[in-house]
């Protein structure tokens, strides 16, 4: 039992990861994906837990059938999701309607979500039947969910393909499933499904490849990076670059030169020069016809750069050989951190569209940049908006990210397009054509689209004067590192491209002054502390409910310190791969904390509503000082986020273990309903964080909400 359960955490943990970078491929990439996609797998989960009668006990062979099942399914499923485009008739390059995305991403979880729930269901039984407990099985499946979460990481590490780590997922299911297997008639089957993996896997390089040509069939190259999944096409003498299958950019394109001279005009004569990705696009081709002593471009993702180098077109290739540039493979706020300065600075980082790339987009970060500028330098990015109309969300993300430059650059200078370029420095910057012109022509730059006439064009048409005033009036907070409210107003554009009235919706502001002031915040948490009280008369309720909100708040604490850790040393999914690991070994270490406390001294229960108390007492003290760390910058670094994992995960397991022994209910009569009800929370945790509380209320005024939760929780003690 002890094998089975370690397993079922492992391929849990793995196949998850497997299923939601395939999804987040799917359905392009946004970051709200990853939110829905996991709250479905937490709901599904839960809903296999919950199936049957509570005190149903099943057979050993049951257990393996589970097994085999799943090791067959989780490689269809992940095929079934590369072909959803073209199952369900999309149009290359459009976005399914999003009912559509919602069922298909439902089903396509549903089969392993649930199979994982009755899995761990039915093998708890079982080894809680061995008089055991089920805060130790917990423990033994977390300590599972370590393994998953280590196997994850190296596969990243080693360039593993993610439909290479799903056969391997699946071969070690049925490989659990076989384990000390006497001869029985089911046994021919589960070898026949066992081979049928193992031939797949022996192609599945080819297959790998054959599935990605159903949604680009003239496709040169793809491969997965720790970031995002790359892939490239070539049609008619044009190169098109795609990451997570959203187009990045495409070779004959004006768009690197547009945001490489409007920006370099600005500067008399820039000589050392810093780009920030987007270096293989083109932006150090044309940064060259400047003429910068130096060049120094940083690029995030390494495989991007060596799975594209060869196809480039020469120009760019000839650019990036050049003795003047020297290519660094590094997180790009990492490199600022050097002592290093420039006369210009292009940050060609992709779009705020996610924690991940909401980063560069910070005060913080904008901080960064004018440390390393020379007397004089100039900063720039893009941002995408709309040639003459910017709906309410467009014009609250841009003011945010205005508002944050504007706190660091006294001169800010927004040149009006489909893409915006952002150009700010601590000198004047001249708004003046005529000067930039004259530059041009001096520097003997000879461009498709950015000529004299254009730059005149963009300096004195009304729309540069009124985004001006249009960014200057609009009510909108800095996006910052703690409070990245970025993020949320670019889900909302997201959401707006299927249901155009959310263009138009207003997020009330929920706080002012540190002080919560929405009606509809105070109404949620009467109605919360209304519901508390009514349980506390229902046994089971209580337990559930008490389970369920450890469940949500370990949640939101442990996303707080995700994307915290990503804001300060960079998205490395090794690392991050490493703090989910030790998070999960938080979970067995509380599970096993707790159950040794359980065990009976002199015929006396130790457990009482005292340690109940204690442990959520604990838990308010975590977040307060995370609360407190977070602003005062004391978290940037491994060692301290995974402690504050790890002490998180042990508090939400041992607040699980305390449930399921406190007073000794039937075992296996609660195994159902408090798993279930824990990954209810987290799945609602999770909902709650990425959509709401994290943009709304910031990092650390996330983790001092949850302090409010867990102190109404203690009314079901």
């Amino acid at each position: 039992m002890i094998l089975w359960l370690l397993t079922i955490g492992l391929i849990s943990l793995l196949g998850q990861v497997v299923l939601l970078r395939e999804l987040n491929v799917a359905f392009f990439g946004s970051e709200l994906i990853y939110v829905l996609a996991l709250g479905f797998w937490l709901l599904w989960t839960a809903a296999g837990a919950a199936l049957g009668r509570r005190r149903y006990v099943p057979s050993a062979l049951r257990v393996r059938g589970l097994l085999v099942v799943f090791g067959g399914v989780l490689p269809l499923v992940v095929m079934l999701i590369r072909g959803l485009r073209v199952l369900l008739g999309g149009v290359a390059g459009a976005y399914l309607p999003f009912p559509q995305q919602l069922t298909a991403m439902a089903v396509a979880l549903l089969p392993v979500g649930v199979l994982l729930g009755l899995l761990f269901q039915w093998a708890a039984k079982l080894y809680v039947g061995q008089r055991s407990t089920l805060a130790a099985a917990y423990a033994i499946e977390s300590a599972g969910g370590v393994i998953g979460g280590v196997l994850a990481t190296l596969f990243l590490k080693w360039g593993v393909q993610n439909l290479t780590a799903a056969l391997l997922c699946a071969l070690l299911a049925l490989a659990a499933a076989c384990h000390r297997w006497k001869p029985h008639r089911w046994l021919v089957a589960t070898a026949g499904v066992v081979g049928l993996v193992l031939l797949v896997l022996g192609s599945s390089a080819d297959l790998d490849r054959r599935s990605t040509a159903w949604n680009h069939p003239q496709l040169l190259e793809t491969r997965d990076s720790p970031y995002s999944r790359v892939t490239i096409i070539a049609a008619a003498g044009q190169l098109s670059v795609f990451e997570n299958d959203v187009l990045a950019f495409e070779s004959e394109g004006t768009g690197a030169e547009e945001f490489v001279h409007l920006a370099a005009l600005q500067h008399p004569a820039p000589g050392s020069v810093l780009v920030l990705g987007g270096g293989v696009e083109g932006l150090v081709r044309e940064l060259l016809l400047h003429h910068p002593t130096s060049v120094d471009y940083v690029e995030l993702n390494e495989v991007l750069v060596d799975l594209l180098t060869p196809h480039l077109p020469e120009d760019v290739r000839r650019s990036l050989a050049d003795e003047s540039v020297r290519i660094t493979i590094a997180d790009p706020r990492r490199f600022l951190a050097r002592d290093r300065r420039f006369d210009l600075i292009l940050v060609g980082m992709p779009e705020p569209d996610s924690g991940q790339s909401n980063r560069f987009y910070t005060q913080e970060f904008f901080a960064q940049c004018a440390e390393r500028l020379n007397a004089g330098g100039v900063v720039a990015f893009r941002l995408r908006g709309a040639e003459n109309l910017w709906t309410p969300q467009q014009t609250r993300r841009a003011a945010s990210i205005h508002r944050a430059l504007r706190e660091v650059f006294p001169e800010v200078v927004v040149l009006p397009g489909v893409t915006n370029i952002f150009l700010a420095s601590e000198a004047p910057l001249s708004r003046d054509p005529e000067i930039l012109a004259e530059r041009l022509r001096a520097r003997e730059i000879r461009a498709r689209l950015v000529i004299p006439a254009y730059v005149h064009y963009l300096y004195t048409n009304d729309r540069f004067f009124e985004i001006a005033d249009l960014l200057a009036g609009a009510d909108a907070p800095v996006n910052s590192d703690l409070r990245p409210i970025c993020y949320q107003f670019t889900l909302l554009i997201w959401l707006s491209k299927f249901f155009p009235v959310m263009a138009l919706f207003e997020v009330p502001e929920l706080t002012a002054g540190g002080m919560v002031r929405s009606p509809w915040a105070w109404g949620v948490m009467a109605g919360v502390v209304v519901a508390l009280f009514l349980c506390r008369r229902w046994a089971v309720g209580r337990r559930a409910l008490l389970v369920a909100a450890a469940g949500f708040a370990g949640m939101v604490l442990e996303i707080v310190l995700i994307l915290n850790y990503q804001v300060n040393r960079g998205v490395l999914y090794q690392d991050l791969g490493l703090l989910l690991t030790l998070f999960m070994a938080g979970l067995a270490l509380g599970s096993v904390a707790i159950d040794r406390l359980a065990r009976p001294a002199s015929g006396r229960d130790r457990l009482t509503r005292a340690t109940g108390a204690v442990l959520l007492a604990a838990f308010v003290g975590l977040n307060l000082l995370v609360a407190w760390l977070l602003p005062a910058g004391a978290v940037t670094g491994m060692a301290a986020t995974a402690v504050l994992l790890l002490a998180c995960g042990f508090l939400v397991a041992a607040v699980f273990a305390y449930v399921s022994l406190y007073q000794r209910p039937d075992q296996r009569a609660v195994i159902s309903v408090l798993y279930a009800a824990v990954k209810v929370g987290g799945c609602l945790g999770s909902l709650a964080a990425s959509l709401l509380l994290i943009p709304v209320m910031g990092l650390a005024g996330s983790a001092v909400l949850m302090v409010l939760l867990l102190i109404l929780a203690a009314l079901l003690i």
